[in-house]
């Protein structure tokens, strides 16, 4: 008699998110060789009319993204949110949006139409139109919302383009979104354009799991590491006022749902990017740390000029 195999089935919480995005992208092969494909905060797609498209989805899901008491109409502008959030991550002018929604059949049909107009809400103040989607049963309510930004060709801001000596920067301020601002953010879509034209940005991604895990990917696609410096980390009251026996400053580098906008510029663009922004926008910029040659090694400089090796992540899907 055979002995039976024993199998030992790798799962996603064995593997965690990053992994399994990396196993998927080997099956899907190199099939249609878009502009950009899988890896960066949108898919790009060259049109042949001076313009690309940038692609998009986001999942949103009762229980993970949002509580079953969450208003209605914050629950689809959060939804749009997070897709309108890649899309400025690359500089593009969001244009359609397609929502499709799995709902259980007691959902109140006056709940989904305050959904649709908190989506509708976000899309049409960022220039973009929902233009259709799909509905069906589940058992808890889920938005699955897939988005197209558009720039003019070979402008898409990516991932992989910072360099040692780049300064590092990011938007507005950190942390504790889970009092509220993981719904009341706004996708920086005009900051991101703006920076798009100014040129000198070199590589860019939108924070939505948290700094020390978003920017290592970052330095992962662009093959170089970063320091941070800790006293330049803008947090944001909310990250001081909760008190889980986390710090501050653990809160700001860790916690998701910032969805701010971190970015590397040219050492001989700084300070004039920096002079402009100031006259464009009443919104934070900080200059967080900068660019250093090495394999994707992120570092923590603190007040008294220590510096060690940050391994603390942020939010990652099937581990957190």
């Amino acid at each position: 008699m055979k002995k039976a195999k024993h199998t030992t089935a790798r799962t996603l919480s064995a593997v965690g998110e990053d992994a399994a995005i990396a196993a998927l992208v080997k099956v899907l092969g190199d099939d249609g060789a878009p502009a950009l494909g899988p890896g960066d905060d949108c898919a790009v797609v060259e049109m042949g009319d001076g313009k690309e498209w940038q692609l998009t989805s986001d999942p949103i899901v009762e229980g993970i993204h949002f509580l079953s008491e969450a208003e209605p109409r914050l629950i689809g502008r959060k939804a749009v949110g997070r897709a309108l959030s890649d899309i400025a991550a690359m500089g593009g002018q969001p244009k359609w949006v397609l929502v499709n929604i799995t709902a259980p059949g007691e959902l109140a049909l006056d709940q989904l139409k305050s959904i649709y107009r908190g989506a509708r809400q976000l899309t049409r103040k960022y220039g973009a139109t929902i233009v259709g989607g799909d509905l069906g049963k589940g058992p808890e309510l889920a938005l699955h919302v897939f988005a197209i930004g558009q720039s003019p060709a070979g402008s898409s801001i990516r991932r992989d383009g910072a360099h040692p000596g780049d300064i590092l920067y990011v938007t507005g301020q950190l942390g504790g979104s889970a009092l509220g601002r993981h719904f009341a953010f706004e996708p920086r879509i005009r900051e991101g354009l703006w920076l798009r034209k100014q040129g000198g940005v070199t590589a860019m991604m939108d924070i939505s799991d948290g700094l020390a895990t978003d920017l290592p990917r970052l330095l992962k696609r662009s093959g170089a590491s970063a320091l941070l410096q800790e006293r330049a980390i803008p947090i944001a009251p909310a990250a001081r006022r909760l008190e889980d026996g986390k710090s501050p400053l653990l809160h700001a580098l860790t916690d998701g749902e910032d969805f701010e906008l971190v970015f590397t510029v040219s050492p001989e663009r700084a300070t004039a990017l920096e002079d402009a922004w100031r006259k464009a926008f009443r919104l934070r910029l900080t200059r967080i740390g900068e660019i250093l040659a090495g394999p994707g090694q992120l570092l923590l400089e603190d007040k008294s000029g220590q510096r060690q090796q940050w391994t603390a992540a942020g939010f990652e899907h099937f581990r957190s």
